[in-house]
């Protein structure tokens, strides 16, 4: 069998974390079996969709990498095709007119609580409890239409919707991917309504008409459709078509272990891009959130296609840890194509006034410096010390560290740079080591107003990769500011 997978989100907000998820899922599903993913984008809800939704959510999953096989179908556009299976079903048998109205259903369920309140009352015997509670379960209970065997309409003009005839009695059973055989009784599915009204397809309806054209053979999606699964598949039958096989993934809960929510930190995926977070880096953490594969934690896009399987999901919801998204980012920025982090990382410079002058420092320092931050702001702002414009803001610990003998110390070795024949940290390092040797001092005696000078009290590492990355005219002016008459004691 030729695997079909499919991610379905309804364009009514943004694409959301644990939709991101289930998207991930069915594409290195369908990718391991050598199969096809495609996207749906569910819009038959014409007062909740909007296009900026849709927008926001290809843009999302193109930021994600997960590219479907196929252009986007539109189910809205697809109206025509839907009705004309309800025809087909009423044709069948599988399903009728139904001339029940909202106003006579909503009674209906009106006088159902009123009677279930009705039990509530005291003074009235067990008897009339019993009876009370009987009426009230019959008129709540999954509505089965009037009309579901053949009664003639009330008027020969009478508006009607079109219903699925529901299984009559027995258990359904669902052998599920995730969740195992879960079973309930066919009483508690009502004649789900397939077109309404005014002759527009439910979402019901529209679901299962599109993943058979579609061809789908996998449906991997959140535990919340579990119950959709049961309304759905009774379609499936009606026409007579394969059922996919269903696979329904826990809800990603917070690291409290409460339902997810804005308290736990971001919703929208597009949110984790603005936040500085790669989408590998994404791809990997997702894929972890309730899928486990052995003790490996991080996996490469290729070793996660090699490696998904539904048999993986765990039943247990998934939590959203910030800390291990932190985590995996860093990993896949130090893992980072040079030339792709510098154009990652340039609007953040170019918003703290980054000019050309500044890019030969950036990236000969990038590649040592990959593993100071966890966000992509968070590793631009490491390089904070090789933009600082001359004279450098020095700090109260830097200036402390640039006076007296510091001072002093440091005139003697920037006569000693400055005559370095090749600009470079192990030549740098030497040249330091030796005029510590040679005027008896320690690193630890050169070293702070070397570094105050060079970085004003900003966090740097190593000096000498740090003097080779400034380069020699912006190293020794940054030496010599400090020197400067102006800034002698005293002056």
């Amino acid at each position: 069998m030729d695997v079909v997978t499919r991610f379905a989100p309804s364009p009514t907000g943004m694409l959301h974390i644990g939709g991101a998820r289930t998207a991930l899922f069915n594409y290195l599903f369908a990718k391991h079996h050598n199969g096809k993913f495609l996207l749906r984008i569910e819009d038959t809800d014409r007062e909740r969709s909007t296009p900026e939704a849709t927008a926001a959510i290809l843009e999302g999953m193109d930021w994600l990498g997960l590219t479907p096989d196929e252009p986007p179908l539109m189910q809205f556009e697809r109206a025509g095709r839907h009705a004309e299976v309800t025809e087909e079903m009423i044709r069948r048998g599988t399903a009728f007119r139904c001339y029940a109205t909202q106003e006579e259903l909503q009674a209906r369920r009106d006088l159902g609580e009123e009677k279930r309140q009705a039990a509530k009352a005291e003074g009235i015997s067990e008897d009339e409890k019993a009876a009370l509670l009987a009426e009230a379960h019959a008129l709540l209970a999954p509505y089965r239409s009037p009309w579901r065997d053949g009664a003639p309409p009330p008027a020969p003009d009478a508006s009607f919707t079109v219903r699925l005839k529901a299984p009559d009695s027995g258990e359904r059973v669902l052998e599920d991917g995730v969740q195992g055989t879960v079973r309930i009784q066919a009483s508690e599915l009502d004649d789900l309504i397939l077109l309404r009204a005014d002759g527009t397809p439910t979402y019901m309806l529209a679901v299962v008409v599109d993943d058979h054209d579609m061809g789908i053979t996998h449906i991997i999606r959140g535990d919340d459709h579990l119950r959709n699964a049961f309304r759905q598949i009774p379609i499936y039958e009606a026409m007579g078509w394969d059922v996919p096989f269903m696979a329904h993934v826990p809800m990603i809960h917070g690291s409290d272990g409460a339902k997810l929510s804005k308290r736990h930190g971001a919703l929208s995926t597009l949110a984790y891009r603005e936040m500085g977070y790669l989408p590998e880096a994404m791809r990997a953490y997702l894929l972890r959130i309730g899928w486990s594969h052995g003790d490996q934690e991080i996996f490469t896009d290729d070793e996660a296609v090699a490696a998904f399987d539904i048999s993986g999901i765990n039943r247990a919801p998934g939590r959203l840890d910030l800390d291990k998204l932190g985590q995996v980012n860093s990993h896949f920025l130090r893992e980072a194509d040079d030339d792709r982090l510098f154009a990652l990382l340039s609007p953040y410079w170019a918003a703290e006034g980054a000019t050309d002058e500044a890019e030969p420092r950036l990236r000969a320092a990038l590649p040592h410096m990959k593993d100071r931050g966890t966000t992509l702001p968070e590793l631009a702002q490491a390089f904070a010390f090789l933009l600082a414009k001359r004279p450098l803001e020095m700090n109260k610990k830097a200036r402390k560290a640039v006076s007296g003998e510091g001072l002093d110390r440091l005139r003697g070795l920037r006569d000693e740079l400055q005559h370095l024949p090749d600009w470079t940290a192990d030549q740098i390092s030497v040249t330091i080591t030796s005029y510590c040797t040679a005027q008896d001092l320690s690193m630890g005696q050169i070293g702070p107003p070397l570094r105050a000078a060079l970085t004003g009290g900003l966090p740097a590492p190593d000096i000498a990769p740090v003097l080779e990355w400034l380069g020699r005219d912006e190293a020794l002016g940054r030496i010599d500011d400090q020197l400067a008459p102006e800034n002698a004691p005293g002056a």
